[in-house]
């Protein structure tokens, strides 16, 4: 029985044939032996055909097929065109080796042809990889190599960049990014709180927020200088007048040393130096708001943005954390405190970054395990519709926090909680009825959007003495519907008039016969389209003739 052998390589598909293995008895150390040696391995495998890719976006595309176990049409032809045929209820008189165990099945549900993979086949395949510059004679040097680097950098590009938009790791290095921004933070504010001291030390019990101080601290520099007419720009400063009259009084009977002036300038450096840190701090955050809205809507929506971060940094990404159970979310986090319980045989951690979420800590004493329990389930279900859902919406996750709120009463207040079931169904048929909204948005937005180009057209056309937008080709072909729309209810006008019409003869010919003879008279004068002028000549003459009789 012959044995072909399927080889994708960089620059295309390879069929070779193995001769004489049956002999062998398909000994797999024999033929890794041999494997090195061309001359030896170039008389039992030779090259059959050859189909190169036609440029590298169908070698990625192929590649990408053959990564996920698919046979494409271009390897379907390929191995229809040189293998023997396939004939129904005849014994094949052949096999085709493969190395994936995923492509030979697809290959042999839709073509039928038998296909083998093991140790024997890839002992061999590993021989063809090694020497496959010398099977192909019209290679140069270099061809192949350059072929597979350029292969490589575009499948692994192209599994990186499947989605920028819905990136996790911006969202890992921003809040690792914010966590440290906090500790620097407070850890210069320190700093210029207690080096200012030194000059004022009455100020630290005045103003107690950090970015605060730093401000007023760069404003008012040397405490000797302050007066009553520097109370309004340090109420604008401070923002309370009350205040700024308080920190005035104290700069006249202050306790503290005067600085020099290059000293009072390291100072106002300092203190700029950590108001542009806050403020960075700031913006980072609403960057962090943002792009948690995007990657994780229903998590954020949940447990907050910051916690919902961090929960996604720990894990590593939205996959992983979405593959987490329940179970592993709830005290995440906390590892330490739970290998050092399992050692000493103690109590496990009941939570762990769940902790900061706001509904740990308005749970009571007792119910804080329950509490963090529901909560990481519903934090799983979340992340779990975030990382697998076609479309970004965040009505899921509104519903479960409502679903934590009543847990919350429950366990305070006694107040029964609705279904899991329940909600889901109102989310689900929100989440619907907001996409119809979006799409029926989208007609009108498309529509109005063709009429005001039809307004437009014809506008145009008035001032440049053209034709209408209706006699013009191109705007014929843009408003194709509408058009067909205004022609359908015209044709059913001009019905409707002709129908109207007929009855209202169909009337006037039963009057007709009905009425006098004057009225017939009048109406045929009237039919034939007599002269008005003859009509009143002839009353005319009928009274003078009554007149001469009397």
């Amino acid at each position: 029985m012959a044995l072909y052998l399927l080889y994708e390589s960089a620059s295309g598909y390879a069929l070779f044939l193995a001769h004489g293995l049956d002999e062998i008895g398909q000994n797999t150390e024999a033929v890794r032996n041999s494997v090195s040696d061309l001359n030896r391995f170039g008389k039992v495998v030779q090259l059959a055909a050859f189909h190169p890719f036609e440029s590298a976006l169908d070698a990625l595309n192929q590649c990408n097929a053959i990564s996920e176990g698919l046979m494409t049409d271009e390897l379907r032809s390929f191995l229809e065109l040189n293998l023997p045929k396939v004939k129904e209820g005849k014994k094949l008189k052949f096999r085709l080796g493969v190395v994936d165990t995923k492509v030979g099945s697809h290959i042999h549900e839709v073509t039928k042809i038998p296909c083998e993979s093991g140790d024997f086949i890839h002992e061999l395949l590993r021989g063809v990889r090694l020497h496959f510059d010398r099977f192909l004679k019209d290679l140069k040097t270099g061809d192949l190599e350059k072929a597979q680097l350029g292969l490589g950098h575009s499948y692994s590009r192209a599994k990186v960049k499947f989605n920028v938009n819905r990136v996790d790791n911006m969202v890992i290095q921003a809040i690792f990014l914010l966590d440290t921004l906090d500790k620097d933070v407070n850890s210069f504010s320190m700093r210029v709180r207690e080096w200012y001291s030194w000059h004022f030390p009455e100020l630290v019990k005045i103003v107690s927020d950090n970015y605060l101080y730093a401000k007023v601290a760069k404003y008012i520099e040397d405490k000797s200088k302050l007066s009553d007419e520097s109370i309004p720009g340090l109420t604008e400063v401070v923002g309370d007048e009350d205040k700024a009259k308080e920190i005035v009084d104290a700069a006249k009977a202050s306790m503290g040393q005067d600085l020099s002036p290059i000293d009072l300038i390291n100072v106002h450096q300092f203190a700029q130096r950590v108001m542009d840190l806050s403020e960075y701090r700031r913006k980072l955050y609403d960057y962090l708001v943002s792009k948690m809205n995007d990657i994780a809507p229903n998590l954020a929506s949940l447990i907050g943005e910051v916690v919902g971060a961090r929960l996604i940094s720990h894990a590593g990404s939205l996959t992983n954390l979405a593959k987490c159970p329940a179970s592993t979310l709830q005290i995440l986090g906390a590892e330490k405190a739970l290998f050092r319980a399992l050692k000493t045989r103690g109590n496990t951690p009941k939570y762990g970054l769940i902790f900061h979420s706001s509904f740990i800590g308005r749970a009571s004493a007792k119910n804080k395990g329950r509490m963090a329990r529901f909560l990481a389930n519903k934090c799983s279900i979340a992340s779990r519709i975030d990382c697998f859902a076609d479309k970004a919406t965040t009505v899921f996750g509104e519903k479960l926090r409502q679903q934590v709120e009543e847990r919350l009463d429950f366990y305070d207040k006694g107040v029964a909680p609705r279904k899991n079931i329940d909600v889901m169904k109102d989310a689900i048929e929100s989440a619907e009825s907001k996409d119809t909204e979006m799409e029926t948005e989208e007609v009108h937005v498309e529509a109005s959007g063709k009429k005001n180009k039809k307004k437009k057209s014809k506008g145009a056309a008035a001032e440049n003495g053209e034709p209408a937008a209706d006699d013009n080709p191109t705007a014929v072909a843009n408003g194709e519907a509408l058009e067909d729309s205004k022609s359908e209810k015209k044709k059913k006008k001009k019905e409707k008039r002709r129908m109207d019409q007929e009855l209202e003869l169909q009337d006037g010919q039963n009057a007709e016969q009905d009425g006098t003879a004057k009225k017939k008279k009048k109406k045929s004068k009237d039919a034939n389209g007599e002269d008005l002028q003859s009509a009143d000549g002839k009353k005319k003459k009928k009274k003078s003739r009554n007149e001469d009789a009397e």
